[in-house]
């Protein structure tokens, strides 16, 4: 059990650096509408004959601001970067590398934001995955300084993109991460500590538990703590604004593109189903759906799914009553909970784990009893979307960025924490493209190990780390 205690245990998993969920989001329940049939029972999000699909059939489908459509890859087409791949990470590289003068094509598979960019818990978390005292052990303090500070300006990186290019996607302020057992408040309180006292970090408290209920209605519930640098927001229309900032900026994108293979001689040639693309530089911007795209990469990822639900739209009295200051908020459970409202007040609720590569059946009852279990009041709400998604972890919960040759970039791995240090990824991507790789090494030199058994026996392993973990969940 010993490698699988480091394949899937978050390290101080109760630690607030792990307060923001760690990623995204069909179901059916008593009274449930229609429409919350999305991709339940397919056989694999990650099989490689998916292209041009749809978005899922979500509550940020249902509620996207815009609709773009971007014409398929046909014939040949020629940039000084390619990138695969048209979520967060994508489109923050084509921004950022348009704004250096750099001409760009983005291959998409389906829709733009069809993957976790589309589908995930919308919290904007500060700092990294992983805590800072993980990290001053792995990396040393020093290092450990860097990467903290590049989490503030991942969010920062965020807001900027939203306030520069008008993105309407429902941001908001704080995050409200709590004990799920009251042994765990001493290390709460121990972390705040640490940040501000290490770290100078001065937007972030301790919530005992009297001063908790008070914020929220939520049960079995130990204090907690509360970040005010931390955002949330709504990741569709989030990904569809950098989707559109993108072309403005005159990079060329392409929907219904599956990249099949690529070549290096005199830079890369991508090729898809109808065409090929010749560039001086290729980035790899695919997270949980890289598949056998790339093998040299593919086993330090780990694609997992993840699932959430929407309630009907809730009295904004309840809403106060749930959340009063309208933060999105998190657990400390190893399987974590994440929620947050809507701006039409509905509660979004994600939660709950699954042992086999296809979605439950009945997303929405599959997570309810999650929610109940911290909001019984909500026992007669009717749940009107479910839906889920996959993204992907890494051994040591840090997302994992590097090289491949000098012509070929990656970030991906995000492990939950991905609308921040995703959109931050493609900021470093396009300083290292463009001679300066300074920044993107402090993230690229923490080290990122394989996944024991690799692809072929890194499933197996997830399911007993899972088993194992969220029976102690139970157990207290």
């Amino acid at each position: 059990m010993a490698w699988v205690s480091v394949l899937i245990k978050c390290p101080h998993c109760l630690k607030i650096q792990y307060r923001g969920p760690r990623h995204p989001v069909q179901g059916q329940n008593k009274g449930a509408t229609p429409n919350v049939l999305s991709a339940a029972g397919s056989a694999s999000e990650y099989s490689s004959v998916m292209q041009n699909l749809p978005h899922v059939d979500s509550w940020y489908a249902a509620s996207a601001n815009q609709s773009l459509d971007f014409p398929p890859l046909l014939g040949e087409a020629e940039a000084d970067v390619c990138v695969i791949g048209g979520g967060y990470t994508g489109l923050s590289t084509a921004i950022h590398l348009r704004k250096q003068g750099y001409s760009v094509v983005v291959l998409e598979a389906n829709k733009v934001g069809w993957g976790a960019s589309g589908r995930n818990g919308g919290h904007v978390g500060t700092g990294q995955r992983a805590d800072q005292e993980t990290l001053e052990e792995l990396v040393g303090l020093e290092h450990a300084r860097a990467l903290w500070q590049l989490g503030l300006e991942a969010v920062d990186t965020v807001c900027e993109l939203i306030d520069t290019h008008a993105i309407d996607c429902e941001l908001k302020y704080g995050n409200l991460h709590v004990a799920s057992k009251a042994k765990e408040q001493p290390d709460l309180m121990a972390e705040v500590e640490h940040l501000e006292r290490v770290y100078g970090y001065d937007k972030i408290r301790y919530v005992p538990p009297q001063e908790l209920a008070q914020m929220t209605s939520g049960q079995g519930l130990h204090g907690g703590v509360l970040d005010t640098g931390s955002r949330h927001l709504h990741p569709l229309n989030y990904a569809l604004g950098l989707a559109r900032a993108a072309r403005d900026l005159g990079a060329t994108v392409h929907e219904g593109s599956r990249v099949t293979a690529y070549t290096e001689s005199n830079g890369v040639t991508v090729s898809t189903d109808q065409g090929t693309v010749k560039a001086k530089q290729l980035v790899l911007a695919c997270n949980g759906y890289l598949e056998k795209l790339e093998p040299r990469t593919a086993g330090r990822i780990m694609p997992i799914n993840n699932y959430m639900l929407a309630t009907e739209p809730l009295p904004e009295a309840l809403c106060r009553q749930l959340i009063r200051d309208d933060t999105s908020m998190s657990d400390s459970l190893f399987v974590i909970d994440y929620w947050k409202l809507s701006a039409d007040n509905r509660l979004l609720f994600g939660g709950g784990e699954s042992y086999t590569r296809k979605f439950p059946r009945d997303i929405g009852s599959f997570v309810r009893k999650y929610m109940l279990k911290i909001y019984p009041e909500l026992a007669d709400t009717r749940i009107e979307y479910g839906w889920g998604g996959t993204l992907a972890i890494t051994m040591n919960r840090m997302p994992d960025f590097g090289r491949l040759s000098a012509n070929i970039f990656y970030a991906h791995g995000y492990s939950g924490h991905g609308v921040p240090i995703a959109t931050l990824a493609g900021k470093l991507l396009a300083e290292a493209i463009a001679g300066d790789a300074e920044r993107f090494d402090v993230m690229a030199s923490v080290p990122s190990r394989t996944f024991p058994g690799g692809t072929l026996l890194r499933w197996p392993g997830l399911v007993a780390g899972m088993l194992f973990y969220s029976l102690r969940d139970r157990l207290g």
